[in-house]
């Protein structure tokens, strides 16, 4: 008698295509993006402290200007905050080499950073859904969150980083469709059960360049790594299950066999590759910051990752609560967005813009719509719900997403946190409440009523959130406002 080989599970692939009408697509999605565009840069250097930086922009925006005029790296051995790698920097000089070394100048990279942003939550969102719809309003949430558009009107590096990891989280998407349809093809064409762990898939050029999006994330701030490690294991998981789905018993023998060593190229290698790339102006130089810690470039490189490291290590909170930032937060406050930050404060009857009115204030809050950041519990629930009892792949991904950009907090609490550490993550909050918009609507199939009271409920709550973005406008902008009005847009205390 043969030996008893396991059974081999009927193919199951089913690989949605995506939606036919690509004209009006690209129609939503340029549409949208301009409106970002508008939004966005909308009185851009308007709001300075006296014509300086306000908040944190007073080191990047400093840091970048020594890139720029250093040929892309910083010189400045009296300015003890070089904490961060320099891609970030780099980019930011972008803007001050076109624009001079102003507030427009030095925020330009970050307002494009918001705007491309919008563009890929919409293309990203319209792929997982497969439709236009949802990408479109997730599109809307985005450009209507207060984080997201704070920060893209602010010379920080937060904007930057969440830019590649955004562009990073859609390229591994999309490799996610490439790998279902190579083996929906293989099966099709009897390829599929020719070996024992099915067809090799071939190069796989969306997760490289998820690879390259993720280094250049964490060159940005190293923060990045820790979405570099969680796509990592969600990338190997997809290709598991997607060989599974092809019919393969051993799928997960079969990606050791096939799938390890290349996403472990692209998900592990690149993004180091990339990451001592982005350096490439401080190994260049000699005068850069630490260049010469030690004898040769290299090992002061490594060095350098030590003493920035220890600076890290040694940003704590302050034991004396007087001594503490005023706006300092930690990560269990996030989610709903209830201890801000305030970027911009300026007022009295001599303010510029107030005409006059003696009780006049200006103030940049960065704080989330609370009509998308006060939800995010159930929709967390939701998600859990979908992702355990449905299986469904689309919340995994975007929840697997946030909880790689938000959860490593809790493990150095003693750290000084901020608020602005959740621009990266806002992203993934807006795709998994367009997730749930989707849901509401229901499928195509449905009656009539059905469909007509899901669109009504999904158009109400968008609305509302276009009317919150609207009303918190002036403390977004640092717009004048009475102190009445401005107390009107001071929702909880811990705001004000």
């Amino acid at each position: 008698m043969p030996a008893l080989e396991p059974p081999v599970g009927a193919a199951k692939v089913r690989h949605d295509d995506m939606p036919t009408d690509v004209g009006r697509g690209w129609i939503v999605t340029g549409v949208l993006t301009l409106v970002a565009v508008l939004v966005r840069f909308w009185q851009l250097g308007f709001r300075t402290d006296g014509g300086t930086p306000i908040f944190d922009e007073k080191y990047y925006a400093l840091n970048s200007f020594q890139v720029l005029t250093n040929g892309g790296y910083e010189d400045n051995y009296a300015y003890p905050v070089v904490v961060h790698p320099p891609l970030g920097k780099q980019i930011i000089a972008i803007g001050e080499k076109l624009f001079g070394y102003n507030a427009f100048g030095w925020r330009f990279a970050t307002a494009v950073a918001g705007v491309i942003c919008v563009f890929l939550v919409i293309r990203v969102v319209r792929r997982m859904t497969r439709s236009t719809l949802i990408g479109g309003l997730a599109g809307i949430l985005l450009i209507c969150d207060g984080v997201s558009h704070v920060q893209s009107r602010t010379g920080l590096l937060d904007m930057i980083q969440a830019v590649f990891v955004v562009a990073g989280f859609a390229c591994i998407v999309a490799d996610r469709d490439l790998m279902k349809t190579r083996l929906a093809q293989a099966v099709e064409d009897g390829s599929i059960a020719l070996t024992k762990f099915g067809p090799r898939v071939g190069a796989r050029w969306w997760r490289f360049a998820a690879g390259v999006m993720f280094g250049c994330a964490t060159g940005v701030k190293w923060s990045g790594i820790y979405w570099v490690a969680a796509f990592g294991v969600i990338t190997v998981i997809w290709d598991i299950s997607a060989r599974r789905s092809a019919g393969i018993s051993r799928s997960t023998r079969a990606v050791v066999r096939r799938d390890l060593v290349p996403a472990l190229w692209s998900m592990a290698v690149v993004p180091v590759a990339v990451y001592l790339g982005s350096w490439w102006a401080w190994f260049a130089s000699e005068t850069a910051w630490a260049r010469h810690l030690t004898g040769n470039a290299l090992t002061s490189w490594a060095k350098w990752q030590l003493e920035m490291l220890q600076f890290h290590s040694k940003l704590v909170t302050p034991a004396v609560f007087a001594s503490r930032h005023p706006w300092e937060s930690k990560p269990w406050s996030w989610p709903m967005s209830t201890r801000p930050v305030l970027y911009y404060v300026s007022g009295g009857a001599d303010a510029t813009g107030c005409n006059g009115v003696a009780d006049c204030a200006k103030r940049i809050f960065l704080v989330g719509t609370p009509a998308m950041w006060w939800l995010s519990l159930p929709v967390l629930f939701w998600a859990l719900w979908k992702i355990i009892g449905r299986q469904d792949w689309r919340y995994a991904a975007a929840v697997g997403a946030y909880a790689a950009g938000y959860l490593p907090w809790f493990f150095n609490l003693d750290r000084q946190m901020y608020f602005f550490y959740m621009t990266p993550v806002a992203p993934f909050l807006i795709i998994t409440i367009a997730l749930v918009l989707g849901d509401v609507l229901g499928q195509r199939k449905a009656g009539v009523e059905r469909r007509a009271l899901s669109l009504a409920i999904v158009c109400l709550y968008v609305a509302v959130v276009v009317a919150n973005f609207i009303f918190m406008w002036p403390i977004l902008n640092g717009d004048p406002l009475t102190n009445a009005e401005l107390t009107a847009r001071i929702w909880i205390p811990t705001w004000g």
